[in-house]
């Protein structure tokens, strides 16, 4: 992928993440305020697909942009070119995804968090 291409997505996965940033924060300080606790409010949102529909698409956009970020950076600082390069970014980009898919697993299922 070019350089213009990783920019340009990163810039859109920017664009997509700040309603979630919005939502994400306007809800925990709602709750928090209301006294939940959070293991209260993961008891609200467990079993509903809305919330990890949400956190899943917030989790996807979060990798992506994290991964071509963590990249840039790696590029810049420390010179880091070609197949390495990319092999870094494909590895952040899984880690950050299954870190977050295990969060919205917890959203999404019932019963008791994955430990």
């Amino acid at each position: 992928m070019s350089e213009f291409t990783l920019f340009m997505v990163q810039r859109l996965t920017a664009v997509v993440m700040a309603p979630l940033v919005i939502g994400h924060l306007a809800v925990m300080i709602y709750a928090v305020q209301g006294g939940l606790t959070a293991e209260e409010i993961l008891g609200r949102t467990q079993g509903s697909l809305g919330w990890a529909a949400f956190y899943g698409l917030f989790v996807l956009m979060a990798a992506i942009h994290g991964a071509i970020g963590l990249r840039n950076v790696v590029r810049e600082w420390l010179g880091v070119d070609g197949i390495a390069l990319a092999g870094f970014a494909w590895a952040t980009f899984f880690a950050l995804t299954a870190m977050g898919a295990r969060a919205v697993h917890a959203v999404a299922t019932t019963g008791t968090l994955p430990q």
